[in-house]
């Protein structure tokens, strides 16, 4: 199992232990409490377990080594995985925003909104604190992995920390005479998960679709390319991303009076100085163009 896959199975079931533990307390406390908005933060908790085995699958297929039918690997699966996430992130804020809206228009009604007590502002404030650490500790390893599904997910954690935030005012404020406060704080929820279900999806579809890298990144591989040995000029640089992995083709210019072998050795070196120096860089291809300052060109 290669290190990235190693982390990603480690940080994933870390999280699976912390949601199954807060979306059972979180639920617990919303029913006994009577806190519509607490239920709602729970019921996020509990789908953030099945978007975590998600991205257990998403990670192990993607770093499965190339084969016949898939020469430039599975990488892209990553992003799939990261899609169905926020498809899935999408369905429950949309469920946990009708179901706010449902007791708002109840209680306008006058059928009356239950004050909770004080049990679910506590486990409010207990699943701010978690969730808020479970982002870092998962974002962390996702930049340091290069993952967008774990990334995604970390985002999910955060999100889950929102609406437990958005629970505590909610809470809070039908315990000092706005019952009315506790279903808007779930449609408030709704909001920021749709948001984070959007961010999610954007950058999923742009690493399926070829989209160039960043344009610090491609700056960077332009000084790289420039400093080698040999290299006159860079003619060209394309880049995209393929999952969370880069593919890179440059056009250098050399010495056209110079022979194969040595054109060939300068882009050999290009190349390895590439992959070398950029992790997440999967292959760089290099094309080497005769200078137009050389003689032998223009004869």
């Amino acid at each position: 199992m290669m290190e990235e896959e190693k982390i990603a199975m480690r940080v994933s079931r870390n999280s699976i232990l912390v949601n199954i533990f807060l979306s059972a307390a979180k639920f617990i406390a919303g029913i006994a409490g009577h806190s519509s908005a607490m239920i709602s933060d729970a019921v996020h908790s509990a789908s953030d377990v099945f978007s975590t085995v998600v991205v257990m699958v998403g990670v192990k297929i993607s770093n499965r080594e190339s084969d016949e039918n898939h020469p430039y690997g599975h990488e892209r699966l990553e992003s799939v995985a990261s899609l169905i996430l926020a498809l899935l992130l999408a369905a429950t804020g949309i469920g946990i925003g009708y179901r706010g809206l449902q007791t708002i228009i109840s209680g306008t009604e006058g059928k009356g909104i239950t004050v909770p007590t004080a049990l679910p502002l506590a486990a409010a404030l207990v699943s701010i604190i978690a969730k808020e650490g479970m982002y870092w500790y998962t974002i962390h390893a996702a930049v340091r992995i290069q993952s967008g599904a774990l990334k995604a997910d970390a985002w999910h954690h955060r999100s889950d920390a929102l609406s437990s935030v958005g629970s505590f005012v909610g809470i809070l404020g039908a315990k000092m005479g706005y019952p009315i406060l506790d279903p808007i704080a779930s449609v408030v929820i709704c909001a920021f998960i749709l948001k984070a279900a959007f961010d999610i999806s954007r950058d999923a579809v742009g690493k399926m679709t070829d989209e160039a890298c960043d344009d610090k990144m491609v700056e960077a591989i332009k000084g790289l390319v420039k400093r080698q040995e040999g290299v006159i000029g860079l003619d060209d640089i394309k880049t995209r991303m393929f999952g969370n992995k880069a593919y890179v083709d440059i056009e250098i210019s050399a010495d056209g009076d110079m022979n194969l072998r040595e054109a060939h050795y300068i882009a050999e070196c290009v190349h390895h100085q590439v992959e070398k120096n950029f992790p997440s860089v999967k292959h760089c291809m290099v094309h080497v163009n005769p200078s137009e300052d050389s003689d032998k060109f223009h004869s």
